[in-house]
């Protein structure tokens, strides 16, 4: 855990420049509008340590899988999103001196990023030859216009008059930094000049021939007011730059607006690439930077209308949710269903920037609550377009079926790892678990019909032929898995998974029932097409019905894995500080050794299945298993937060909370360097909402059971539940339930029912 910046409710503050961690605050003030994104780069040269990185959504290269044996079911490639074109780029000379904070005496620095508004600022002072220099830059990477990035950049001597070059470019030699022998990804299409006398450059990925467009143009401001300017245009391989010279006298401020419009041929055809750039490149320059910022600061107060979570009394927890909820915004908008949610967003390259089971089992939580049900249903959508793969995944390995990728971009596996690619299944039941997740939030039983009983049926038929029978002990078992907690690998009957094959193949059987009842023609038509009969579905039951699921008689709770209980179990808290984080000290053998834990595993069935479990048996499964965690995965806090809270562990809830929404911001795991934590930010919403606001659906009613810190004054949040708005307020003294827009609904708090009605009673206030 570091203290790294200021504690601000709506802002990231780095008050001192800092290079040895300055790629962990890179990765913090990172942006993007769900199109693109982009670390928090520097704009002007640095040569210190730095891990430039710009991505465009959906754009990935399917690099060769290398591994020193090769087994039967491996994917033939990784796939990766790509650092593309650097964008942002503007070098800067005073008086021939190269600006490079790097090797510049610096003053006064200071870099924000404000997530109200959704930009990035930094103010700093270079002291060269005695003369000092202010600099003052803003960014945005607008969410009006999807395709633009803006930035301004300010100029100040205060000593001596400065001649100042300013020399904004396009740099398309980029890298992945995990590139086998630093391949680069990219060719060179075109570059070039506009009449208008914009510069462009065209890249083209060596494989799957994504194209991508970006285009330049700037203006130059002298006191704040524009002027003419003659600039020197140089192209050369993948690059592509202009020229300003600016002779300023001392206290006179020099203004470079750069703007770019970046356009791949996923939304516009490859010949039309450069005309279309331009295009959206002169109408934003039109309608200037001032407007457009205030436009892009307009989307992101509607933004926040619906998704704000405020917290009373304590300004960590109120910038940490704030922070996550900030990032989910900046990753996935919904408005195309053919992209997902990767682990670090665009902040960084680790993971691949594919799409992980976290979507479903995570993030899936927060864009039912926050946004129409539309961007939810597309996640589910995503899936069903890449049921075909599922199945040769599935048939691949000698099974039926359909086997969901462990990570994939277009629906193909693409993880290497055989204890993964092989062995983790359960990913499969994370995809059923949100289908019915969805359902029963939304109450849409029509996609059931459209898409999700045949995603289902396939799950159903993977789960059938993946267990074996055991004479021994007359149960169905699932041998050779890996269960979420990844410091097990290749174990037998691992409960979670188990938990999530026996209860999808009854949903599923409970679905199947429910679309006869629907619509009795559509029944008649999924059956015929996929030749599901009674037989196999007795078989399903037979299954479901005698699943083993492993148990520890002496404690009365479910084993994690035959022969856990084997371990010497011992509580983390025995561990050395300086052998934390373990998966960066101790060897894999260790590891899998020991008992200690990931992440939730059987936690992760109490709190999905937890209508299933009692109070009592919660309790003793937490407090079994969570002294075991070491809590080094992202996605592991957020559950053990949300359980404790239940179970009115207040403290442990509250410093689980602190861990899960500040994870990168104090780089608990110390990676936060190589980009950010984005599918457990959702994982936090869920601590907040699911945890301290207590909400479940039950019976197709919402209901919250609240709890507040003691050190918390209150908190608020809002989410959407079937076509209505609702805030929730929370203090010590009472809850306060308030429709802000639909038609009404049932609410159950406390086990209570109450009606809120847009024609009468919209605000119920309840004492604590």
């Amino acid at each position: 855990m570091k203290d790294l910046i200021c504690i601000d409710e709506w802002k990231i503050i780095q008050k001192n420049f800092d290079k040895e961690n300055n790629r962990i605050y890179e990765s913090l003030m990172s942006t993007g509008n769900g199109y693109m994104g982009m670390r928090g780069n520097f704009e002007e040269s640095y040569s210190g340590d730095s891990l430039r990185g710009s991505y465009v959504a959906g754009i990935y290269y399917p690099d060769k899988t290398r591994v020193g044996w090769w087994k039967n079911g491996y994917p033939d490639y990784f796939a990766k999103v790509l650092n593309s074109t650097y964008l942002i780029g503007i070098k800067i000379f005073l008086n021939d001196f190269e600006l490079d904070l790097n090797t510049c005496t610096i003053k006064d620095f200071y870099r924000e990023l404000n997530m109200k508004e959704g930009y990035i600022k930094r103010s700093f002072i270079i002291s060269k030859d005695n003369n000092e220099v202010k600099c003052d830059v803003i960014r945005f990477v607008s969410m009006d216009i999807k395709d633009m990035i803006c930035i301004k950049y300010d100029i100040t001597p205060l000593s001596d008059d400065l001649k100042v070059s300013f020399i904004p470019y396009l740099d398309g030699d980029v890298r992945n930094e995990d590139s086998n022998y630093d391949e680069i990804f990219w060719n060179e299409i075109a570059r070039g000049f506009n009449d208008s006398g914009s510069a462009y450059l065209t890249v083209q990925t060596k494989k799957l021939d994504f194209f991508v467009t970006s285009t330049m143009d700037i203006k130059l401001f002298l006191d704040g007011h524009q002027r003419e300017f003659n600039s020197d245009d140089s192209s050369d391989y993948m690059h592509v730059s202009k020229k300003v010279d600016v002779n300023l006298n001392k206290d006179h401020t020099a203004s470079l607006e750069k703007y770019v419009s970046l356009v791949s041929n996923r939304y516009t055809s490859k010949e039309d690439l450069i005309t279309k750039g331009n295009e959206i490149l002169i109408s934003s320059m039109e309608t200037g930077f001032d407007s457009l910022f205030l436009n892009h600061k307009n989307k992101w107060d509607e933004i926040w209308e619906d998704s704000d979570i405020i917290v009373e009394g304590d300004l960590k927890a109120q910038q940490g949710i704030r922070y996550n909820i900030f990032q989910l915004n900046c990753t996935y908008t919904g408005e195309d269903e053919r992209l997902n949610i990767g682990p670090k967003g665009f902040s960084g390259e680790k993971y691949g920037g594919a799409t992980y089971w976290d979507t479903e089992a995570y993030c899936i939580n927060f864009y039912l609550s926050t946004a129409p049900e539309k961007v939810a249903r597309q996640l589910l959508i995503y899936r069903y377009r890449h049921l075909n793969y599922a199945k040769e995944n599935a048939k691949k390995l000698g099974l039926k079926g359909a086997l969901y990728p462990m990570v994939t971009m277009n629906g193909e596996e693409c993880h290497n790892e055989w204890e993964i690619t092989f062995e983790e299944i359960h990913r499969n039941g994370a995809i059923a678990y949100a289908i019915f997740n969805y359902i029963r939030y939304t109450g849409d039983k029509n996609y059931l019909i459209e898409y999700g009983a045949e995603v289902l049926i396939e799950i159903s038929r993977f789960w059938a032929s993946r267990v074996s029978f055991s004479k021994r002990k007359n149960k169905y078992v699932i041998l050779g898995v890996t269960g979420p907690n990844e410091y097990e690998n290749n174990v037998n009957n691992n409960w979670y998974t188990n938990k999530l094959a026996a209860w999808c193949l009854k949903y599923t059987m409970e679905v199947i029932d429910l679309v006869k009842e629907m619509d009795e023609n559509a029944y008649n038509i999924l059956k015929e097409r996929l030749s599901f009969d009674d037989e196999e579905l007795k078989v399903w039951s037979d299954i479901a019905l005698h699943m083993h699921f492993p148990w520890i008689d002496d404690l009365g709770i479910f084993e994690q894995q035959d022969g856990f209980m084997d371990k010497e179990i011992v509580p983390a808290s025995s561990l050395p500080k300086e052998d934390l984080p373990i998966n960066q000290h101790w060897s894999w053998d260790r590891i899998l050794r020991s008992p200690f834990i990931k992440q939730a595993d059987v936690l992760q069935g109490m709190y999905f299945f937890g209508d299933e479990y009692s109070i009592c048996e919660k309790k003793k499964h937490f407090d079994f298993y969570e002294p075991l965690t070491v809590h080094e995965s992202s996605l592991s806090p957020c559950v053990h937060c949300i359980l404790a809270a239940e179970l009115g562990y207040e403290e442990k809830a509250y410093d689980l909370y602190l861990r899960t929404s500040r994870l990168d911001l104090d780089d608990y795991n110390n990676d936060t360097s190589d980009g950010l934590h984005i599918t457990s930010m959702a994982g936090t919403w869920m601590s907040f909402v699911h945890g301290f606001g207590g909400l479940r659906v039950k019976n197709d009613l919402l209901n919250l059971s609240p709890m507040i810190p003691s050190n918390w004054i209150g908190y608020s949040f809002r989410i959407m539940f079937r076509n209505n708005l609702v805030k929730i307020s929370v203090t010590k003294e009472s809850i306060e339930i308030e429709l802000l827009n639909g038609k009404g609904l049932k609410i159950v708090i406390f086990q209570s029912e109450y009606i809120l009605t847009n024609n009468g009673n919209t605000k119920l206030r309840i004492k604590n």
